[in-house]
């Protein structure tokens, strides 16, 4: 069975958030400023964000690690 994602995008705030469960968690940061992680209690990710959207060149993608559920 096929798992569904959210996907929102707010142009004036040039922020893009993935969601892959609905559950209640919180933001935390990575390595890299633009992306936020969100995670549950536990450290399960459930999703995450991209601040500055536009900056991010089309011949030069965004990278980022997420943490492994449960890490």
């Amino acid at each position: 069975m096929a798992e569904k994602v959210k996907v929102w995008f707010d142009p004036e705030g040039d922020y893009l958030e993935v969601q892959f469960k609905d559950a209640p968690g919180f933001m935390r940061p990575t390595a890299d400023d633009a992306v936020m992680e969100r995670v549950d209690d536990e450290g399960h990710l459930l999703g995450f964000s991209v601040i500055g959207v536009s900056r991010f060149r089309k011949d030069h993608p965004l990278e980022a690690e997420l943490a492994v559920s449960g890490e």
